[in-house]
């Protein structure tokens, strides 16, 4: 009787990490001499790169008697290796408690809380060196829990060897040998730093791009050793305010800068073009490689990290509104200049009252323009609005107001907007029931919008 065909079946979850797939990018790289090849990170179980560190760094304070039975796994992290974390804590029975930025996806910090982790949210905008940063904060817990391991990202030396032992290795293998070019984007530095140092073992000849977000010190420190001041930026998960001592510069050739905006549009460029759903890291690798790539000789074959999935930034990255709002989409065909000129026609650009002048002129302007709101203004500032519904309320409550100062019946004063919004954000404040959109270039008030101007300008 023969032996039965023996089961494929993964021990736990864990074995399930690494061996993700390299996939070409075909329309993304068209263009470059190289073949453009992605490393896709979220098809490991937590659905990003940092998996990979996770289980690592956990097995190795184990083995140096740090983490106990029973204890508390304590990170900083921007989502990723928080996860990363608090799936093996919960295969390993260990308790987890992450301090995160208060800039990171809301779904980051619930697929934390999803997986059983405690979660403490921190100001972005301090000092790495603040006892409010999440760095410091931490730190404080770690102090405080009994039997608590501070896994410790950005100075762990057990990071940057995970991906020695695998990430490495298997670009090696996965491209036979013929890798010429090796682009991650830099945060703690573990990836760039152990893969890297792996492949150029195999071939020292390899090129190591590192990708930084503007705002961040990362490239700055690699070209002149010095250390600058960090802005602020949007990308979530790259670029620091401080330099990791996971990070080995030595392994590392040149370092691309990019932009937020650069980095949300090519990760929506992914999606679309290549239908894989990476996160704004995931941009910021293909803008950075197509940046460092252009002038590779053919032949060559690069291959890019995409660090995690775009699951986590689907109320940001990938929502329209959020991306209009910050600046990082174009204005939509129809703006509110196009409305504003089709109503030149018929009215001056913008009629308006001094504060001063008597109720009854306010109301002769309404009359006058059949318009329906009008700016109150003293001077050049706009103070307040005339709305048509409320001068017909108050006048045939006491006819007395009729001459009183329009100042004493005048409304706050309208939000604004300027002539390049889109017409949209203009539907979206008047849908709240607000009388109409006071149109600002600079500090200029330029026109003003209501329902029946848009209504007018789509019967056209």
């Amino acid at each position: 009787m023969s032996e039965p065909t023996p089961m494929d079946v993964k021990d736990s979850i864990l074995d399930a990490i690494g061996d993700t797939p390299l996939v070409r990018l075909n329309r993304m790289g068209k263009g470059l001499a190289a073949d453009l090849l992605a490393k896709v990170e979220s098809l490991n179980p937590g659905g990003s790169v940092k998996d990979r560190i996770g289980i690592r760094m956990i097995r190795a304070a184990e083995r140096e008697g740090k983490l106990r039975p029973g204890g508390t796994i304590v990170e900083c992290t921007s989502g990723n290796t928080g996860m990363g974390l608090a799936i093996a804590a919960a295969v390993l029975g260990y308790r987890a408690v992450f301090t995160m930025p208060d800039k990171m996806s809301l779904e980051k910090i619930n697929l934390l809380k999803a997986m059983g982790a405690e979660v403490v949210v921190t100001p972005t905008a301090v000092a790495p060196d603040s006892p409010e940063s999440y760095y410091k904060v931490a730190e404080r817990i770690v102090r405080d829990t009994p039997g608590a391991f501070h896994a410790n990202q950005y100075h762990n030396p057990a990071n940057p060897h995970s991906h020695y032992e695998t990430t490495g290795p298997e670009i090696w293998r996965q491209t036979a040998g013929r890798i010429t070019h090796f682009v991650a984007t830099l945060g703690t530095g573990g990836t760039i730093s152990g893969t890297g140092r792996y492949l150029k073992e195999q071939n020292p000849d390899i090129r190591v791009i590192g990708v930084d977000p503007e705002g961040s010190i990362l490239k700055d420190y690699f070209e002149t050793g010095k250390m600058i001041e960090a802005h602020p930026y949007k990308v979530e998960g790259i670029g620091e305010d401080m330099i990791p001592s996971t990070t080995d510069f030595s392994v590392v050739d040149e370092v691309v800068r990019v932009t937020d905006k650069e980095c949300f549009l090519a990760a929506r460029r992914l999606a679309r073009e290549e239908g894989i759903l990476g996160g704004g890291s995931c941009g910021a690798a293909v803008a950075g490689a197509l940046k460092g790539l252009e002038a590779v000789p053919a032949g060559s074959v690069a291959v890019v990290i995409l660090p995690d999935t775009g699951e986590r930034y689907l109320s940001k990255v990938y929502n329209d509104e959020w991306m209009r709002d910050n600046g990082y989409l174009e204005p939509e065909s129809v703006a509110i200049r196009d409305v504003l000129l089709a109503k030149r026609n018929a009215l001056p650009s913008l009629v308006s009252i001094e504060a001063d002048r008597p109720v009854r002129d306010a109301i002769a302007l309404v009359r006058e323009h059949d318009i329906s709101v009008i700016p109150v203004t003293e001077g050049a500032a706009v103070v307040g609005t005339a709305d048509e519904n409320q001068l017909m309320r108050r006048v045939f409550e006491n006819p007395d107001v009729l001459d009183r100062p329009t100042r004493l019946v005048m409304e706050p004063p309208l939000p604004r907007l300027t002539p390049r919004d889109s017409v949209r954000a203009a539907i979206r404040i008047l849908s709240q029931r607000t009388p109409g959109v006071l149109v600002f270039e600079g500090d200029q008030p330029v026109g003003i919008l209501t329902s029946f101007d848009l209504i007018g300008f789509v019967s056209q």
